[in-house]
């Protein structure tokens, strides 16, 4: 091992007794019998080992030692006589002849127990992430993640894929998120911004002549946090293709993510070449999302033209279109199917309702009493038996669909028979519209990347009704999780003046927004594509978490801020004065 230990604590076995030893580690716990006979658990990154403490002057050396100081421990190893068939080292023991504390813990005690730090609230774990760490359950995480990213750059690069870094400092460009801003001192009102995503560079990479590129790339972006996005910074694994279109991008995906998933997951199955492709306007109309979890069998039905007149006012509002999902064989208590009618409102502010069909074949239950008239068309329509449950969602149809997309996703929850939870299903969303009418501004807007390239080229843009345009970007979905978007990228400046054009930017505007980019394709650039699925969220399917921060080493909180270096945090006037700053804040009202 090393010059301070010659075994781990997860190391030693009956190969090795009567051995002189020297152990490294933590003090874990020490039940005392009396004042010189002790069994102390010394704990490494590795493993435990017991030790057994038999004279009274080794006792004193650890009398007013707290729980979690380091100590070194060198003795003999002897065969155990309670073996403990639990850990590794359970059929041996050492016998110290000398202890040596390393690092003493000042504290009495601690924040938490080490081993039930998971139990401990969210801000204390966080404060002292480095006693939840100590944490085999936590560590265990991180380990995991560091195999999973070399797995993937071995990977990539068994693909012939050249890893280059991008830099960190860079100009702020429109990508969808707010910009983190770093002032340049040696040009005074003038601002870096960390990279939302290495995006024009890899484009630029392309330009420049490389043929594959990737790298596991930190991103940067000023957003608010959820369960599966940490705030701040996030990595992907960010990789391009010259002279490529979007089917090669899938065949080095689908050959990539697979064994890794079933290698390391929770879940020992993940899909194999090809995944399923759906296009977004299918995924929308068929699973009420452009993010469908393939595991879940359930589908939607447009039944506007059976159920509108029936009575029930949300069916009978004028241009109002009504989604349905049958559920065979459903046994969900009235309690249930409160709960899930609760929690698609929460999830969509919009109200669902439901039926279901009795023994007696009778429908019964929830909006029941409006749809007797029209028993048998519905019956007919939805090929209803006794025993079946209709979930519904009605509203303008886009509303609509999200409305039943969602109900579809706690329906599924609760129907064992329609959800197959032990593996991993991968599946490609793909012709994406270019364009869509932004719900906030009302104008024309990118749907996704404004890099993309457009179904159709030139001709497309110049004679199509915009809204009706696609672009070759695909989204890649596993359990209901978007784990990346890509795209065939626009790489003909004549087609990208004109695309940008259409949302108000003209050709000035783009060469002012995108100087680099703009100028190399006027150099002659080649067909290019690309995807960058992200690594933490992927580490987190992996390994079952619902939380992202439980993956990810020193995560921020909610609120994006590391409580535990206490970032953000204010600085020295004479630090703002270097780069020519000066705080105004907002007046207290």
């Amino acid at each position: 091992m090393t010059q301070s230990r010659t075994h781990t604590c997860n190391e030693l076995r009956l190969s090795d007794v009567g051995k002189e030893v020297t152990l490294v580690g933590f003090y874990d716990n020490m039940r005392k019998v009396s004042k010189n006979l002790g069994f102390l658990i010394l704990r490494d990154f590795y493993g435990t080992t017991q030790c057994v403490i038999e004279t009274e002057e080794i006792m004193d050396k650890l009398n007013g030692i707290n729980n979690e100081s380091t100590l070194s421990v060198t003795g003999t190893v002897r065969e155990r006589s309670n073996k403990n068939g639990n850990i590794a080292t359970g059929d041996i023991e050492v016998v110290p002849t000398d202890i040596v504390v390393l690092g003493k813990c000042r504290y009495n005690e601690l924040p938490f127990e080490i081993n039930r730090s998971k139990e401990a609230d969210e801000l204390t774990r966080l404060k002292y992430r480095y006693l939840d760490l100590r944490n085999s359950a936590v560590r265990d995480k991180i380990v995991m993640r560091s195999k999973i990213v070399a797995e993937l750059r071995a990977a990539m690069t068994a693909h012939d894929f050249l890893e280059i870094t991008t830099p960190i400092l860079t100009c702020s460009s429109p990508e969808g998120a707010r910009d983190y801003l770093v002032p340049a001192r040696n040009h005074p009102g003038k601002f870096y911004a960390l990279p939302q995503a290495p995006q024009q560079f890899k484009q630029l990479l392309m330009t420049s002549g490389f043929d594959r590129y990737f790298q596991v790339a930190p991103c940067f972006r000023d957003e608010d946090a959820r369960a599966d996005r940490s705030p701040g910074e996030f990595y992907q694994l960010d990789m391009e293709m010259a002279f490529a279109n979007q089917e090669d991008v899938f065949s080095v995906i689908e050959d990539v993510l697979p064994p890794i998933f079933a290698k390391y997951g929770i879940y020992k199955t993940a899909s194999q070449a090809p995944f399923k492709r759906i296009s977004y306007r299918d995924a929308m109309e068929t699973y009420g999302s452009d993010k469908p979890d393939l595991r879940n069998d359930l589908v939607l039905q447009d039944v506007t033209d059976t159920f509108a007149g029936c009575g029930f006012g949300p069916f009978d509002a004028e241009g109002v279109a009504i989604e349905a999902i049958k559920v065979t064989e459903f046994a969900a208590t009235r309690k249930v199917i409160d709960k899930i009618m609760a929690d698609v409102e929460i999830a969509t502010a919009h109200k669902a309702c439901w039926f279901k069909m009795d023994e007696n074949g009778e429908l019964t239950g929830g909006i029941s009493k409006f749809l007797q008239e029209k028993k048998d068309a519905i019956v007919a329509k939805l090929g209803l038996k006794p025993g079946d449950f209709v979930g519904m969602a009605a509203g303008k149809k886009l509303e609509a669909l999200k409305t039943a997309g969602a109900l579809r996703k706690f329906l599924g929850a609760h129907a064992d028979n329609h959800m197959k939870k032990e593996c991993y299903e991968f599946c490609w969303i793909v012709d994406f519209p270019m364009y869509e009418i932004g719900e906030e501004s009302g104008e024309l807007e990118f749907c996704h990347n404004p890099f993309s390239m457009p179904q159709g080229g030139m001709d497309a843009l110049k004679n199509q009704n915009p809204l009706d345009i696609l672009a070759y970007q695909y989204d890649l979905v596993v359990n209901g999780v978007e784990l990346s978007s890509g795209a065939v990228r626009n790489h003909d400046p004549e087609i990208m003046v004109e695309a940008f054009k259409l949302v108000g930017l003209g050709e000035e505007d783009v060469k002012a927004k995108f100087p680099a980019m703009y100028n190399a394709f006027c150099y002659g650039a080649p067909p290019h594509a690309g995807i960058a699925p992200g690594v933490d969220r992927m580490v987190m399917l992996i390994a079952g978490e619902e939380s992202i921060r439980e993956i990810i080493p020193f995560p921020m909180n909610k609120n994006a801020q590391d409580v535990m270096m206490g970032a953000p945090a204010e600085v020295d006037p004479k630090q703002l004065e270097d780069v020519h700053i000066r705080i105004e804040l907002p007046k207290e009202d």
